[in-house]
């Protein structure tokens, strides 16, 4: 049956991935890969010799059309991040509404993804919550920092390890000093860790500790 497959794979741990994406990545006729070198790794593991294609933020504008002639032939198609669910804070949004576009069924797959164990880590409220992925690194940040400060909501971010200090300062600048913060690193990885405190007493220990690996902030909102 035609239809796009989206499939979450593992953000470390390789046991992460389930049953139900495994079967699909062998069934389908083709996988969209973010970077076919890190995806291939992860297919070897679990004996699946599906072709791939790639399909990333670079391409997605060009390529997409022979996608969708591919899943009008007949053929069913998933995609597949780095890591994660498809389409949060990486490419599948386009290629989703496309589809929906042109009549061509959808189904994303339960699985890993990010910033749901940061959240529930972090003991902030989870109850209601905002996930803004990657802040604007330039153009826009301190109008959307200025316009977070007053979010009541839990807020969750995604940031580089080479950007979290500058992060964490302008989480003190711009909601305050004394804002309940966590962050969770190293997702599911064998050196896992997740930090909490204020903004400065996380910032004063990511200055001594300087961080590595993928990282997910969890900030509370404003009182």
């Amino acid at each position: 049956m035609t239809k796009l497959y989206l499939v979450p794979t593992p953000i470390g741990n390789l046991k992460d991935m389930t049953l139900r994406a495994i079967d699909v990545l062998k069934e389908v006729d083709l996988i969209l890969a973010e970077d076919t070198r890190t995806s291939g790794k992860l297919l070897k593991h679990y004996n699946i010799s599906t072709p791939m294609q790639s399909h990333h933020m670079h391409n997605e504008h060009r390529t997409i059309n022979g996608v969708i002639e591919k899943l009008k032939s007949g053929l069913s198609v998933a995609l597949i991040s780095d890591a994660g669910t498809p389409a949060v804070s990486d490419p599948g949004f386009l290629l989703v509404r496309t589809c929906v576009d042109h009549g061509i069924e959808v189904d994303c797959l339960p699985g890993a993804t990010a910033f749901v164990p940061a959240l529930v880590n972090s003991g902030l409220p989870n109850d209601k919550f905002v996930f803004e992925g990657f802040l604007p690194v330039k153009k826009g940040r301190q109008t959307r920092l200025l316009f977070l400060a007053e979010e009541t909501r839990t807020i969750i971010f995604y940031e580089s390890p080479h950007k979290l200090l500058k992060t964490l300062g302008h989480f003190c600048e711009y909601f305050g000093e004394d804002r309940p913060v966590s962050v969770s690193r190293e997702l599911t990885k064998l050196y896992e860790e997740t930090t909490r405190g204020t903004a400065k007493e996380v910032l004063e220990y990511y200055t001594d500790k300087p961080p590595k690996g993928e990282i997910v902030i969890v900030v509370g909102g404003k009182k």
